[in-house]
């Protein structure tokens, strides 16, 4: 299942040439002045195919959409899931899981306080 927010895209909007590294910074969260200097390293020693790779990666590659995070917060989300999907989803599980906790102590405070609810509820079982 791919979502909108689980794509690589262009971020023409912090773009310095077509965008491809400030949309692989976006994508990972890391910082794109470290793409950018990673992929001029790269490209200067190691791997001069990575002009025309990055020419056809602009290419290819959508434009990030305007409104794609509400917020700061949203986006770190979708890069920690983008990083690690099975520790994203271990943390919202415990979340959910301390949640569910807490909404169970409120209803056994609120139970215990009120006779006639409890009473009600072990009729109803």
């Amino acid at each position: 299942m791919k979502t909108t927010h689980t794509t690589l895209y262009r971020d023409k909007q912090n773009a310095k040439l077509m965008g491809v590294c400030a949309g692989i910074a976006d994508y990972t969260g890391v910082d794109s002045l470290w793409v950018r200097l990673g992929f001029l390293i790269l490209l200067f020693t190691v791997a001069p195919i990575l002009l025309p790779a990055y020419f056809v990666a602009g290419l290819l590659l959508n434009k990030k959409p305007a409104h794609l995070y509400k917020d700061a917060d949203e986006q770190k989300y979708w890069q920690r899931v983008r990083q690690s999907p099975r520790r994203t989803a271990r943390e919202v599980r415990g979340q959910l899981r301390d949640i569910d906790r807490r909404l169970a102590d409120v209803e056994t405070y609120y139970v215990s306080s009120n006779p006639r609810l409890n009473a009600e509820i072990e009729r109803l079982r």
